[in-house]
C-alpha cells in the first residue's frame, strides 16, 4: 500500500470561492500576482460502465444530435484534421501506425508565437468534449490562442487498428494513459514543427474528469511539452488506499439530502421495495410497467436493475447544473430537485414508492418527453464510449467504491478487490494492476511538479478522489460549492453562481502567469 506523504512544512490555506472572496498574495518571479487559494468546483465526467461484453467489433459513433459534426456552428468553428501517430510509443519492435484526429481553431491566435490550449481528450467523441467546453473558446480571444482538442486513442474515430481494435488483447495492449500522453507529446511537437508561428508557442493542457486527470499528468509527466495544466474534476486520488472507498456514495447523497425532505431516504428505501417485489413473479411485472421499462424484468435482471438506477442518481449528481443542460441527457436547471419533489415521503408502501420512483426516473431519461420507455442498459450519451472505459477500469483505472446503507442512500455494498478482478478476467481475459497509476503518476507524492490548477466543485462525487488543498503555490486547489461536474469548463451562462464566475477568472489569471513564465524563462532554440 502507498504511504501518503507527511504534510509540507507550511501548507497553503484552503479558501472557498464565495461571494466574500478574500483574496492572499504571494510575491512571484514575474510581474503578474495572483491569489493563492483552495476553490471548490467539480470533478469529472467518468462514465460509468456496467458490464459490457468484451471483444466485439466496433462501428464509429454517429453523428452528435445538437451540434454541427463539421463544427461549422454559430459558436464553435473548428478544422478536424489527422495525424499519424505511432501505435507504440515505447517499444520497438511495432511500427504500426494509425490517425489521431484533432480539432483546431486558430481565429484568434497570435501567429507570433501566441499560446495553445490544449484539450487533453477523454473517454469518448472528441467533438462532443469540444461541445461542452465553452471556457476554452470563451477565453482564446483575450489570450490569442490557438485551440486544440486532441482525440484519445481507442475512442471516436482514433483507432489504432480500425474495426478490429477492440477484437482481441493484442490489438488492445496498445490502451493506456501513457500511451495517450505519448500521442498528446508527439502532436504538439508536431504543431510546433510544422505551423508558421507556433515554434516558440507556451502550451496550456485543459481537460475536464478523465481528460482532467490526464492534463494533470502531461504536465507531471512532459513539464518541456506543456508549462501549465487546468485538470477540472480530477480524480487523481481515487485510487488504491488515497480516499475512503465510501466518500464518493456521501457525497452523492448529500446532494439529495440537500434538495429535499424525504429525498434520499426515500431512495434508500427503494432498495427494500425493489428486493421486496422482484422476489415474485406479480412484483416483477408491476415493477416493469411501473417504470415503464422497455424489456420485461426478469429475475436474472434485477441485479443490473439496481445499477443502473444507482448510476442514475449518480449521474444526476455529476450534472445538477444550475440551468437546464444537455450533457448526459437533457435536463432541467437544479435536476435534483425536480427529482426529490417526486420522492417526499419515505414511508410510502413498496408499490407507491416505486410508482414515485419512476416519477424522479422521468426527469432524468425522459425530460423532453420522447421517451416511449425506459432501457435499463442506458443511462447517459452515446458520446461516451462504456466498453473503451469499462477496458480501462479493468487495466489501470481502479477506483474503489463501496456503499453502506448508512452513511449513503444505496444498497450496502463493499469493495471487493478478488470479485472486481475476476470480474475483468471472465470478460476481457486479464486482470487489472490496481497500483500501478499511484506507482507512475506518484500518488500522494507530487510535491515536486508545479504549475497545476486543480479546480472540483461541492455537488460533484468525483471531488473525493480530486485535490481540494492547495499543496503549494504552484499546486492550486480551487473549490467551487456549488459547482457540479467541471461546471467551470462549460460555457458562460446568465445562472452562473458567482463562485463558478471567480473561479472562471482565478483559472485565467493562472494560465496567463504560466504564458508570461514561459515567456520570461524560455532559451532561444
Amino acid at each position: 500500500p502507498v504511504r501518503q506523504p507527511p504534510p509540507p512544512v507550511s501548507q497553503p490555506p484552503p479558501l472557498l470561492i464565495s461571494e466574500s472572496l478574500r483574496l492572499y498574495r504571494l510575491p512571484m518571479a514575474v510581474e503578474l500576482k495572483l491569489p493563492l487559494l483552495a476553490v471548490t468546483i467539480a470533478t469529472a465526467a467518468l462514465a460509468l460502465t456496467i458490464g459490457t461484453p468484451a471483444f466485439v467489433s466496433r462501428s464509429q459513433p454517429g453523428a452528435l444530435a445538437t451540434q454541427s459534426v463539421s463544427g461549422q456552428s454559430d459558436q464553435f468553428d473548428y478544422e478536424t484534421r489527422y495525424f499519424q501517430q505511432k501505435v507504440d510509443h515505447f517499444g520497438f519492435a511495432e511500427d504500426a501506425t494509425f490517425n489521431q484526429r484533432y480539432l483546431m481553431a486558430d481565429k484568434y491566435w497570435n501567429h507570433n508565437g501566441g499560446p495553445i490550449l490544449f484539450y487533453t481528450g477523454n473517454e469518448g467523441d472528441i467533438t462532443w468534449f469540444c461541445n461542452n467546453t465553452g471556457f476554452m473558446w470563451e477565453i482564446s480571444k483575450e489570450l490569442e490562442a490557438m485551440l486544440v482538442f486532441a482525440e484519445h486513442r481507442y475512442y471516436g474515430e482514433s483507432m489504432p487498428f480500425g474495426d478490429k481494435s477492440f477484437s482481441n488483447l493484442k490489438n488492445l495492449n496498445y490502451f493506456t494513459s501513457e500511451q495517450a500522453l505519448a500521442d498528446f507529446a508527439v502532436l504538439i511537437q508536431h504543431l510546433k514543427q510544422t505551423i508558421h508561428g507556433a515554434q516558440t508557442s507556451p502550451v496550456i493542457a485543459i481537460g475536464g474528469s478523465y481528460g482532467g486527470m490526464l492534463a494533470a499528468w502531461f504536465r507531471m509527466k512532459y513539464p518541456n511539452i506543456v508549462v501549465g495544466a487546468l485538470a477540472a474534476s480530477a480524480p487523481i486520488w481515487l485510487f488504491e488506499n488515497l480516499t475512503a472507498c465510501g466518500d464518493f456514495n456521501t457525497i452523492v447523497t448529500n446532494d439529495f439530502l440537500k434538495s429535499g425532505k424525504g429525498c434520499s431516504e426515500s431512495i434508500r428505501n427503494s432498495w427494500d421495495a425493489i428486493n421486496k417485489l422482484s422476489s415474485t413473479v406479480e412484483g416483477l411485472n408491476f415493477l416493469s410497467h411501473a417504470l415503464h421499462l422497455c424489456s420485461p424484468l426478469q429475475a436474472s435482471d434485477v441485479a443490473s436493475f439496481k445499477s443502473w438506477l444507482s448510476d442514475t442518481w449518480v449521474n444526476l449528481a455529476m450534472v445538477d447544473y444550475p440551468y437546464a443542460a444537455d450533457f448526459l441527457q437533457p435536463l432541467p436547471a437544479w435536476p435534483i430537485k425536480v427529482v426529490c419533489s417526486f420522492l417526499k415521503d419515505p414511508s410510502l408502501p413498496a408499490k407507491s414508492l416505486m410508482q414515485n420512483i419512476f416519477q424522479a426516473l422521468n426527469v432524468y431519461f425522459n425530460y423532453t418527453g420522447n421517451a416511449q420507455c425506459l432501457n435499463i442498459s442506458q443511462t447517459a450519451t452515446s458520446n461516451l464510449d462504456d466498453q473503451g472505459w469499462y477496458y480501462q477500469t479493468c487495466t489501470e483505472m481502479v477506483m474503489p467504491s463501496c456503499s453502506d446503507g448508512v452513511k449513503d442512500m444505496f444498497e450496502p455494498v463493499p469493495w471487493n478487490l478478488q470479485q472486481y478482478s475476476d470480474n475483468c478476467k471472465k470478460d476481457w481475459g486479464l486482470r487489472p494492476r490496481p497500483d500501478w497509476i499511484t506507482t507512475v503518476y506518484g500518488g500522494k507524492r507530487i510535491s515536486s511538479h508545479s504549475n497545476i490548477v486543480f479546480s472540483n466543485g461541492g455537488l460533484d462525487p468525483w471531488a473525493s478522489g480530486g485535490v481540494t488543498k492547495s499543496i503549494s503555490d504552484t499546486l492550486i486547489a480551487i473549490i467551487i460549492p456549488e459547482g457540479a461536474h467541471h461546471l467551470d469548463l462549460r460555457s458562460r451562462n446568465d445562472k452562473d453562481p458567482i463562485s463558478v464566475q471567480k473561479a472562471r477568472a482565478l483559472e485565467v489569471e493562472y494560465i496567463k502567469k504560466w504564458i508570461q513564465e514561459a515567456r520570461n524563462y524560455s532559451m532561444p532554440e
